[in-house]
């Protein structure tokens, strides 16, 4: 029974949270990795660009309740989320035109694009924090659990208790069906072919008659929908504070390079390897440590690392790969 305790608690702590968030990274890390992949740079301006969607989605998400609109058990958030998408991919459609296009038409080098996406970064920091504010904000108003621990002592009999949240299950949900339609549109559709061309040689595609602009153009459609639905799910499921995605922007690039940036299927892989590598190793297994040696009471909290070091997981795994393995591990383009 003790050890039946000891797997509840380790789910409970470590796996149904890790799951939810490396969904999240692996949402976030695909859109990193399809703009490093097809336009060629680290767009460090992702992190602020999910800020800004997921302010987006808040402030309609408000206007629907002001006027009685609901989704049920379902969060309001994702009535409004389609809303946020079209106005953060028309974001990235203007800041293309007014900003990447250029550099792109005089062939810069891929330090100066990384360059120009930290100052893009620091304009839409500044316009999310205008157009939301910087106060941490509370916007799930579905049911909040789906497995409560009443609930799971009533069924199981067991001391443990386990609760399962609403939104980490909207969370994995969500993403199988954004992953899967992402993978659906780039294998089958004429438009992701190109894509997929773009990225593998683009003087070729550019032969075969593929036309640039669209492929750019669909490739922050999709990036703008990624980091969209990436920020609202973390909001959903945490809170939203628009520096908190500046600091996200860390695990993310991480999952990419692990995974293998440029590599789709790395980025999720990534994204999974970093959520169970930062929450296994700021755990405190106390608890499990005690359920599993009877009559031992450890005297800490049998802590790997404090929470306060969880983005320094991300950043010892990022320099490891970089140094043994920089194309990741689904063999990505080398960093």
């Amino acid at each position: 029974m003790e050890l039946i305790n000891a797997l509840v608690a380790v789910t409970n702590y470590v796996i149904i949270p890790a799951t939810a968030y490396g969904a999240q990274l692996a949402l976030g890390a695909l859109g990193v990795t399809l703009i490093y992949s097809i336009l060629r740079f680290s767009n460090f301006a992702h992190g602020d660009t999910m800020a800004f969607g997921t302010g987006v989605v808040i402030l309609i998400t408000w206007g629907f309740q002001a006027m009685g609109i609901s989704f049920g058990p379902l969060p309001t958030a994702l009535l409004a989320l389609p809303f946020g998408i079209a106005v953060t991919a028309a974001l990235m459609l203007g800041t293309d035109k007014v900003v990447y296009q250029y550099y792109r038409k005089v062939r810069a080098a891929p330090v100066v694009m990384v360059m120009v996406s930290v100052g893009v970064m620091f304009v839409m920091n500044a316009l999310t924090r205008f157009l939301i504010g910087v106060d941490q904000i509370n916007f799930d108003d579905g049911t909040r659990f789906v497995i409560n621990a009443r609930q799971w002592r009533d069924m199981t009999g067991l001391h443990e208790p386990l609760t399962l949240r609403s939104t980490q299950v909207i969370t994995v949900v969500t993403a199988i069906i954004t992953v899967a339609a992402l993978f659906w549109f780039l294998g089958k559709t004429r438009t992701g072919k190109s894509m997929r061309a773009f990225s593998d040689n683009e003087d070729l595609a550019l032969l075969s008659g593929i036309d640039p602009n669209k492929v750019v153009a669909v490739t922050w459609i999709i990036t703008g929908a990624l980091a969209t639905i990436a920020g609202t799910l973390y909001g959903l499921d945490k809170s939203f504070k628009a520096f908190t995605y500046f600091q996200l922007l860390l695990p993310i690039f991480a999952s990419a390079i692990v995974g293998g940036i440029g590599n789709p299927v790395g980025a999720i892989a990534g994204g999974f390897v970093i959520s169970f590598s930062e929450v296994g190793l700021t755990y405190a297994w106390k608890k499990v440590a005690t359920y599993l040696v009877p009559n031992w009471e450890p005297d800490g909290l049998v802590q790997l690392l404090s929470t306060d070091y969880k983005y320094a997981v991300s950043f010892t795994i990022l320099i490891l790969v970089l140094i043994f393995k920089p194309t990741g591990l689904f063999k990505g383009k080398i960093v």
